[in-house]
């Protein structure tokens, strides 16, 4: 097989589609003070499309709109944001454990 075969053939799989389009827009819209990395936009590109891609790629709307929603975000997503400093491990755990305590306090009534 080609590489170009196993472009066209990815090309065909709607995950890659996606990834594809979400990677070309961060990069229209994505300027010096507001960059996000490849690995960032490749992790998260399902969890933006899910919850926050009624705002601009990059912009502050979008990272509002990820905290917002970060208890939803995949584990790849999250590790991803982690890795390149766009939220930090303490606040990921911390929010873990808020959120335990709520349900073992509604559990518990």
């Amino acid at each position: 097989m080609t590489p170009m075969t196993l472009i066209t053939l990815a090309a065909k799989s709607a995950t890659v589609r996606a990834a594809f389009a979400a990677i070309a827009l961060m990069g229209l819209h994505t300027t010096q003070a507001s960059a996000v990395g490849l690995g960032v936009k490749l992790a998260c590109a399902a969890d933006y499309y899910s919850y926050c891609s009624h705002h601009p790629v990059g912009s502050a709307g979008v990272r509002q709109c990820m905290r917002s929603h970060g208890e939803h975000l995949s584990k790849r997503c999250v590790n991803a944001l982690v890795a390149a400093g766009e939220v930090s491990r303490t606040e990921v755990d911390r929010r873990r454990a808020a959120k335990a305590g709520k349900s073992m306090t509604a559990s518990a009534d």
